[in-house]
């Protein structure tokens, strides 16, 4: 039986994280959109439709019909400001107090350790800076770390940090689950401290519009995204689902495919529950918590009992 579980923005939201939903208020302010009225425009505009991924995918259809330097400049600008975005939420990681109590049993780092892989949509390090690197001691033996697999850091003697240091793949042909010691820490969407190679600053994010043809320019992702199917494909898979909100059309096909054919099974944390499920995914539901993780991992012995659960159902 394999446990897995898969983490959206509303996971690093009970540390303070910006959703999708917050992000408009955030880059409105940055003078990489303050300066530029079309930017500002453009993220007005989609407020209440999708917010700055489809402002974002606008600007990304309009450069690729026309890569003229206005367009080019317009997307660089939208794109830095999402990254200054994510560079203010991982300072403000740095600094959080992870734990919501001190009892071993009940911490949320025991909690990630009971997983056989960590899969994530989200591109900040709220977990290189708070489990990543030493979560493993609260396994109980079971671990002896985790791995970015298909990643290799760039050397650099004065960065230790997991979530400091740059991220680069590794070759094509040694992409591979290293270590059955290691938990897999797998960023279907790449990272905001990744980049394509150690000598070109591109950097290795999936936002905007069309992610399906944005993971394809980066093997690791493509790799990633047939890890996500084959993990969810194993017999008697059960997927713990916090703070996805089951917009993204990739994922969900690979989630339905995996409940339809393979009878997986799933467990929700989000303030919506199980209403975040569409009516074909229902039946897969064996568990559902509202509330958050300061609760659940708080004082609230109930709810995480009730969570705990589907690690034995």
């Amino acid at each position: 039986m394999s446990n897995i579980l898969l983490l959206g923005a509303g996971f690093s939201r009970n540390w303070g994280g910006i959703l999708a939903s917050e992000a408009f208020a955030y880059l409105l302010g940055c003078p990489e959109i303050s300066n530029n009225k079309r930017l500002k425009d453009l993220l007005w505009r989609n407020q209440q439709t999708g917010g700055f991924e489809n402002a974002l995918e606008e600007i990304q259809a309009d450069f690729n019909k026309n890569p003229e330097a206005s367009n080019r400049d317009d997307l660089v600008n939208l794109q830095n400001a999402v990254i200054r975005m994510f560079h203010d939420m991982n300072s403000g990681f740095e600094n959080t107090n992870f734990e919501f109590q001190n009892a071993r049993e009940r911490i949320v780092q025991t909690f990630l350790t009971k997983f056989d892989v960590i899969l994530t949509l989200n591109q900040d390090q709220l977990l290189e800076h708070h489990y990543i690197e030493n979560g493993y001691l609260l396994s109980n033996g079971r671990w002896s770390g985790s791995e970015l697999p298909g990643m290799k850091h760039i050397s650099d003697p004065n960065v230790s940090s997991w979530a400091n240091r740059t991220w680069v793949p590794v070759d094509q042909k040694k992409f591979q689950l290293d270590n059955h010691r290691l938990q897999p820490y797998i960023k279907l969407h790449g990272s905001s401290n990744w980049q394509k190679e150690e000598n070109q600053q591109v950097p290795i994010l999936v936002m905007g519009g069309n992610k399906i043809q944005q993971i394809g320019l980066f093997p690791v992702l493509s790799w990633y995204h047939e890890l996500f199917k084959e993990q969810l494909s194993q017999p008697d898979a059960r997927l713990m689902v916090i703070g996805y909100g089951f917009r993204d059309t990739h994922i969900n096909d690979i989630i339905r495919q995996a409940v339809n054919k393979h009878s997986l099974k799933m467990f929700i944390i989000d303030p919506k529950g199980g209403d975040l499920l569409e009516d074909t995914l229902k039946n897969s539901l064996i568990g559902a918590s509202r509330r958050s993780l300061s609760e659940i991992f708080g004082n609230d012995t109930i709810e995480h009992n009730k969570v705990m659960r589907f690690f034995n159902v």
